[in-house]
Parts: C-alpha cells; structure tokens; sequence
C-alpha cells in the first residue's frame, strides 16, 4: 500500500535516497542541483517559488516514486513562456495563478518529471504519484508538468492532461573521429563559412576544465550575471552562493570553458556533463568579440563530445 507525502521543503528530504530514484536521469535532478537551489536562496517563497516535493513509499517506507512540484505565482524561470495564456485568463477575470509546476527551474531541459525507482512497476505507483501531485495542487489553479518526456506526457493524457509542443535544436554526435569529419557533414559553403567563424577567435586560447574549483567557478558567476546584466529582460536567477555550492557539491558534473587572451580570461561557458550527454548552461564575456559566443557555447562543446565519444550535445 502507497502512503503520499507532500513536503514544503527539499532541504528535509534524504538526498542520497533522492538521488537513487533519479539514478541514470538528468542531471538537473540530482540533489546537488536541485536542493541546491533552495539551499542557496534561489527558489524561495520570497522569489515565487514555493517548493512542493511528491514522495510515494511503499509499506515498507521504501521512495518508490517522486515528482519535483513547486507552488509558483508568476511564470519566470520556466522558459514556456505562457504569459499569453495568462493574460487571456486575465482578460476573462479567470484566476491563472497560484500554479503547481512540476519542473526543474530555470532548466529548460527535457527529462523525467514522474521519477519511479528502477524495478519497480511503472503502472503500480504512477497513479499513487499523480494524486500526490493533484494533493499538492489544491490550493492551485492549474498544473503544468514542463519538459517531461513523450512517454510521460502520453501517460499523463491519460489522467485528464494536454499536451503542449515545444522545440530545441540538439547536436547528435554520429561517430564523428575529429572536427573535420563533422564539418564534412556540410555542404562547401556552410564548411566554409564555419571555419571562417572560428578563424575570427585564432588569436585567443580556449580551455576546457572538468571540475572547475572555486576561483574558476567564481569566474563562471561573474560571466553568467554580466550576461543577464546585458539583457535584464530575462532575469537572473541564480546567485554567487549557487555557483560556489555546484563546486563544492556538483563538480564532477561541471565543465568550465574558457576563452583567454594571454593570461586574461575574456569569456566562459558553463556546461553540464553526465553519461554521454553534454549540457550547455550559462555563459558570459568581458569583451564582445564576433563569433567569441559560437566558440564557447557551440563548438567547444561539440568537440568535446567528439574527442570524448558523446552522443548528444544541448547546447
């Protein structure tokens, strides 16, 4: 027999029990990254996220199920951009908000929202995980599972769901042996236009760190807060504790890229690495130098995918 429980905290939950359901998923739904968010003061009921975590157990106590659900009053920091649909409920005096999302903020990357621990049956304990998820709604008006899966999403439609689509480029890697044979891909015009992008940043020196420690992860918040200083329009959302927690925490999974004249680093990307998938997150640079933003946050990624054996890149 399931028992559901719905926290208002993600710092009262066991990471390491957390992270077992999570298992092989995105990365962005490991503890480290996830609690770390409210750990650090990002996602808070002061910034209109209210955290609503789902556990299911089994009559043993075992977490045999989870959803990351967050009681939200606003729509920043989802990348759906439902404003619209908000302005409608809006003009016809519906109220729209509070909402429950169930998502990794501020993450626009498709995974598994409705985590069932591996061995168990799927159709045993998803119901029990969807009425957690409608308990945690109630003081909602509506819920919205953002960048699931297509298997989830069809589950879902069959509880009373709609489907929404939304589209993103990735890079798949098909067994490429070097750079070249990627741009061999291409047809003469686009190879060539390519090379010339990445010739424009010849004079500069480009590293890729696994791992950065904490000066070099201070240098990725510096890059990463410029950038939403350039276009205020998009928030920031995250903050220098955040950065230093995924060094301390989340390391193994951080790859720092840095473009430098000299001695002096003008530019950094901070990617995501777990199995063989690469993330790309955030960047920033000091000087605005044509194509410098292509190198960090597009080729310098696919060439690591190639040299390590990556299959996919999302950039």
């Amino acid at each position: 027999m399931a028992t559901v429980h719905v926290h208002d905290s993600y710092t009262d939950l066991d990471a390491q029990e957390w992270d077992e359901l999570v298992g092989e998923s995105s990365p962005f739904l490991e503890s480290a990254f996830l609690f770390g968010l409210e750990q650090t003061g990002c996602v808070t009921p002061e910034t209109g996220w209210q955290p609503r975590p789902v556990l299911v157990r089994d009559e043993n106590g075992l977490l045999v199920a989870a959803a990351p659900a967050w009681l939200k009053t606003h729509s920043l920091g989802e990348f759906v951009y439902d404003h619209g649909w908000a302005q409608a409920a809006r003009e016809h005096a519906i109220p729209y908000y509070p909402k429950l999302v169930v998502a990794v903020p501020f993450t626009p990357v498709t995974g598994r929202r409705l985590l069932i621990r591996a061995g168990e049956e799927r159709a045993r304990w998803l119901p029990s995980l969807v009425h957690g998820v409608a308990s945690a709604a109630r003081e909602a008006r509506g819920i919205h599972v953002l960048f699931d899966t297509e298997a989830e999403a069809k589950a879902l439609e069959q509880h009373g769901a709609f489907t929404r689509l939304q589209f993103q480029f990735h890079w798949h890697n098909r067994d490429y042996a070097d750079y070249d044979a990627f741009l061999a891909d291409f047809r003469s015009t686009a190879r060539k236009k390519m090379r010339r992008e990445r010739r424009e940043v010849s004079d500069l020196r480009f590293e890729r760190v696994l791992g950065p420690d904490a000066e070099q992860m201070d240098l990725l918040y510096r890059f990463y807060a410029s950038t939403c200083d350039k276009y205020p329009w998009g928030g920031q959302y995250l903050n220098r504790a955040f950065f230093q927690h995924l060094a301390s925490h989340w390391s193994h999974r951080v790859v720092g890229v840095f473009a430098m004249r000299g001695e002096e680093v003008i530019a950094g990307a901070l990617d995501v690495l777990k199995g063989d998938r690469l993330y790309g997150r955030y960047w920033g640079c000091d000087q605005e130098i044509k194509f410098l933003h292509f190198e960090v946050c597009y080729y310098q990624g696919i060439e690591l995918c190639i040299e390590r054996g990556l299959s996919a890149f999302e950039p």
